[in-house]
């Protein structure tokens, strides 16, 4: 569990956390990213924390910061850009990955160039239309279309 599902759970935001607990929001934020570690703060730091959330010290130290990337406060696991795709997205990606099944076996799809242009095609248009971000637009064209950025 990571602070933000905690503050979830509790229907209570970041910002909200900090005023309630004294903590600089800017800190609140990191530990949510993960770019702090909860055991990296000193002892009121986590005080003030635990009596704004209900909960132990004890609880508070528990908080889960190893999926995450210390430089960067992203999710070290990319299934983030798998998530809220467009159906149109969906139904191109699982017709590509048919195919990819059939080419990695060594079979040939004669679907191939059409399904590849039109998941190609659906991740411009979602990404035009701001359906999906440059950075997850990305991420389909390498893991789907298995492109190299240049």
């Amino acid at each position: 569990m990571d602070l933000q599902t905690i503050l979830n759970e509790k229907g209570m935001t970041m910002y909200h956390l900090s005023k309630a607990s004294g903590v600089p929001k800017t800190t609140v934020i990191d530990i949510c990213s993960g770019k702090s570690d909860i055991g990296a703060c000193n002892a009121k730091t986590v005080l003030l924390l635990s009596r704004a959330l209900g909960c132990t010290m004890e609880d508070l130290m528990k908080i889960d910061t190893a999926n995450y990337q210390r430089e960067t406060g992203l999710p070290k696991n990319d299934a983030r850009f798998e998530k809220g795709l467009p159906a149109y997205l969906r139904k191109s990606i699982d017709a590509m990955n048919a195919t990819w099944a059939l080419l990695d076996a060594g079979k040939d799809d004669l679907h191939r160039d059409l399904n590849w242009c039109d998941l190609n095609a659906d991740i411009n248009s979602a990404e035009t239309e701001q359906d999906i971000s440059s950075e997850q637009a990305w991420y389909l064209r390498e893991k789907y279309l298995r492109m190299e950025r240049s």
